[in-house]
């Protein structure tokens, strides 16, 4: 590949998107593929074509396939989700099939956008023991709004009920566990918000 393919490619500017996207410095980015500074500076402008074994090193680095550098970014009229009524649809994977076993349902708020930070939910909480209660944690954050039914959540010591209107915001980190009160499920709007 040429410098001019290269560029046509935008190669390097692509690079430094996905990088400060990613919250890294340069500095970090060097550290996590074993090359120099200088080498990374000159790639993402432009000025070096990385061969294709310094490419894999970067895309591993920044959780990304080597692909992605190849392809162009969306545009920022693409960048919106309105995702209508009849068309919210259940996630159906692994994770939400555990997240059956233990009485959540959820139904994706935003499914047409990939590569975003947040993901907004209706959850479905099933009534169940509170012996029952599994607990679990993550990085990032999760805000809750309830919406119908009546809400317990127990996170770092703590039991809090919450009522339709209520809301909670905490850092997901805490190992948390949600419940329905009252032999009734509860309907949450949940946004969980993902560092990585």
């Amino acid at each position: 590949m040429s410098n001019d393919e290269a560029k046509s490619l935008n190669l390097g500017k692509k690079i430094r998107e996905i990088r400060l996207r990613r919250g890294l410095t340069l500095q970090q980015l060097s550290e996590l593929t074993g090359l120099s500074k200088p080498s990374l500076s000159q790639i993402e402008n432009e000025v070096t074509v990385p061969p294709i074994a310094t490419l894999l090193k970067i895309s591993r680095a920044l959780g990304k396939h080597i692909a992605d550098f190849f392809q162009e970014a969306t545009p920022l009229e693409d960048r919106i989700s309105v995702v209508r009524a009849e068309e919210r649809k259940e996630i159906m994977s692994h994770l939400q099939m555990e997240a059956r076993r233990i009485g959540y349902r959820y139904e994706s708020l935003a499914y047409h956008l990939s590569e975003k930070r947040m993901e907004p939910f209706i959850v479905e909480i099933e009534p169940r023991d509170e012996n029952a209660s599994i607990f679990y944690h993550h990085k990032g954050e999760e805000f809750l709004f309830v919406l119908e039914g009546e809400l317990e959540f127990r996170g770092s010591d703590k039991i809090i009920q919450l009522q339709p209107g209520d809301s909670l915001y905490f850092d997901s980190e805490i190992p948390h566990a949600l419940r329905g009160l009252g032999g009734k499920a509860v309907k949450v709007l949940a946004v969980i918000y993902s560092p990585e």
